[in-house]
């Protein structure tokens, strides 16, 4: 395992270089701000109209093209969403790049599975937060920072990985610490994450377990205050400190329960789904099923997006959380 800290980067290497960020959304607001406070020379690469122009513009960064800003920039970092990259790059990016530049992501999706297929006169690098990008920027702020993964795809200056590290210590996350790893790691391990438990597995889990309730005649409001609301509470206390502390925070009749009864619900069967799908995503079933699903207009995504958006659970717990005024709500 190799691990790389402040001390470990050179942000002297990205002195005399212009980095373009192309987004700003999440990921790019925060790294184009971030890079920025660090005394770097940041401009953010958007599409004519795009509402994030003057956000951009009245956090006082330069904004230009994408296209202008790929013509400029010494460093591309691509902050867009999975299925407009390579789009985005064909049109806008490639032929602004110049041997010796750094092509940087912060997901390997489109690199891994030769979406994007860069110059070989140019360095292809990664740098990916493990976190919202809120988050990245508040502790920045706070002095902290994230941690983070790094990745060398094309090493063609044969200074890739070093400033790759100066840019991770820009964005801060060289002060929490940075692993090294590959865009295939990075990639499948993210998928993989995403779908069995992150959002896949927790979503599924947890509307299960509301349904199961509701059929058998408890009260909706009950069944979302067991099955979702207190999911938070439990989650916080394994981030901060493990399995271990939610389990010592837990009644001991909790904990029985969980030792005996969790590994029934996620049994072997279980265990070989998750199997099945991470060799869904290792062999590109997946990657090309959602590249496919793109290139038609997304049907049976935005069916998906509306069904789940009516369930039961969303309805409940929207009249719920209306109660709890401590909540943060959405803007």
């Amino acid at each position: 395992m190799e691990i790389y800290y402040d001390k470990d980067a050179d942000i002297a290497l990205l002195k005399d270089k212009t980095i373009g960020i192309v987004g700003y959304g999440s990921q790019g607001h925060a790294h184009a701000l971030n890079l920025k406070d660090s005394g770097m020379n940041v401009v953010v690469g958007l599409y004519s109209g795009s509402k994030s122009w003057k956000k951009a513009e009245d956090a006082g960064l330069r904004v230009g093209t994408v296209a202008d800003v790929a013509r400029e920039a010494d460093i591309v970092m691509v902050l867009l969403p999975d299925q407009v990259q390579s789009e985005v790059y064909a049109n806008e990016i490639e032929q602004g790049l110049s041997a010796g530049n750094m092509l940087m992501f912060a997901h390997g999706f489109n690199i891994h599975f030769n979406q994007i297929q860069p110059p070989p006169d140019v360095d292809v690098t990664m740098i990916a937060p493990k976190g919202p990008g809120h988050m990245l920027r508040q502790l920045y702020k706070e002095g902290i920072g994230m941690p983070a993964l790094v990745a060398v795809h094309q090493n063609a200056t044969e200074l890739a990985k070093q400033l790759a590290l100066a840019y991770a210590k820009g964005i801060g996350c060289a002060r929490a610490g940075v692993l090294a790893t590959t865009f295939r790691e990075e990639t499948e391990t993210d998928l993989f994450g995403e779908q069995t438990v992150l959002c896949g597995g927790v979503t599924a889990l947890i509307k299960t377990a509301f349904e199961t309730l509701v059929e058998a005649g408890y009260q909706p409001e009950v069944a979302y205050f067991e099955c979702l609301h207190e999911l938070k509470l439990l989650v916080d206390f394994i981030h901060e400190g493990g399995m271990a502390s939610m389990r010592y925070t837990i009644s001991d009749t909790a904990e029985y329960g969980d030792y005996t009864r969790g590994p029934r619900v996620i049994d072997e069967h279980v265990r070989e789904t998750m199997r099945q799908i991470l060799r869904e995503i290792q062999d590109g079933s997946f990657a090309r099923e959602w590249i496919l699903e793109n290139q038609a207009g997304r049907p049976g995504f935005l069916a998906q997006r509306k069904i789940n958006a009516e369930h039961p659970i969303e309805q409940v717990g929207a009249e719920l959380r209306g109660m709890m005024s401590w909540l943060k709500k959405d803007e």
